[in-house]
């Protein structure tokens, strides 16, 4: 039996700042639309987010661990892998995020009318069993950064402004384009890491595909486009570009995987690519509610 550290570890804790970057973005967005900002929905956003990246990497450990693909890997706990826990049990703790997820995002749907948002709701826990179970899991096929940054980017960031302010600007759009590449950028990394044994396993993730020196350059590459964001957003709203003091921790990650760093070499930077996700979410939202307040 897993003990309740173990659980905890396998639900992978340093993923969790790509669920509160885009609530944090969306909300500050929110706040320079006519309808404003509405707390109690972002909450529910984030609940929602955070569920659905929880329920993604508890399916992750037991779709990868009946595969064998996580035999031996380095990184995080692996409840299925280690043996740490069943293989049912891992998928009905996957389940249970999910329900919850679906029950959290149900209710902002409901309090929100925005009905039509159910099929993007439907389509984010989909996409979160799909990233490495049934048949054909697209994170086996080279797909799993695109599907990031469109779920834990674009959608969550744009519904988390849209349920509160039934519309959109240009601050939300281009936050979630910089949230999501942050977001492509923890995947990566993870990938980067795991290369050697997703390679034996059969695992073609956009790593193995592409290569580790090409990884690397699209690592630092997707903290180029965060980067370019702020600018976009701070032309209009210069608060914004508090966005740049969010990007300081990325210095670390950046020169650990330009080092040429391999194996658990990596954990550090994996580490340090999900603070930054979470700064850069919380500074850029914050800069956007200072241009709503100070002008």
């Amino acid at each position: 039996m897993a003990t309740l550290n173990q659980w905890i570890a396998g639900a992978r804790p340093r993923t969790l700042p790509a669920a509160v970057a885009p609530v944090a973005v969306g909300t500050g967005a929110s706040y320079l639309l006519p309808r404003g900002a509405n707390l109690g929905y972002a909450l529910l956003a984030l609940l929602v987010a955070a569920l659905l990246q929880i329920g993604v990497n508890y399916a992750n450990d037991y779709s990868d661990g009946i595969r064998g693909t996580d035999e031996d890997r380095v990184g995080p706990v692996r409840l299925v892998g280690q043996r740490l826990a069943t293989p049912s049990n891992v998928k009905l703790a996957a389940f249970i995020a999910f329900f919850w997820a679906a029950f959290c995002g149900f209710a902002l749907i409901t309090l929100s009318s925005t009905w039509w948002l159910l099929l993007g709701g439907v389509a984010s826990i989909w996409a979160a069993w799909k990233y490495t179970g049934g048949d054909k899991p697209y994170g086996y096929m080279g797909l799993g950064e695109l599907f990031v940054f469109i779920f834990f980017g674009l959608v969550a960031t744009l519904g988390t402004t849209y349920t509160q302010a039934k519309e959109l600007n240009l601050a939300s759009i281009a936050g979630a384009i910089g949230v999501g590449a942050l977001a492509v950028a923890i995947l990566l990394v993870n990938n980067l890491r795991d290369i050697p044994g997703d390679t034996v396993s059969g695992k073609r993730t956009l790593a193995v595909r592409i290569g580790d020196k090409a990884t690397r350059t699209l690592f630092v590459a997707m903290y180029a486009v965060a980067a370019v964001v702020v600018v976009l957003i701070a032309i209009g709203h210069p608060y914004a570009a508090l966005g740049f003091v969010g990007l300081l921790p990325a210095i670390l990650p950046v020169r650990t995987v330009l080092s040429g760093k391999k194996g658990r070499d990596l954990v550090p930077a994996l580490a340090g690519a999900g603070l930054t996700s979470l700064t850069y979410g919380l500074a850029l939202g914050l800069g956007l509610y200072l241009a709503f307040r100070l002008g």
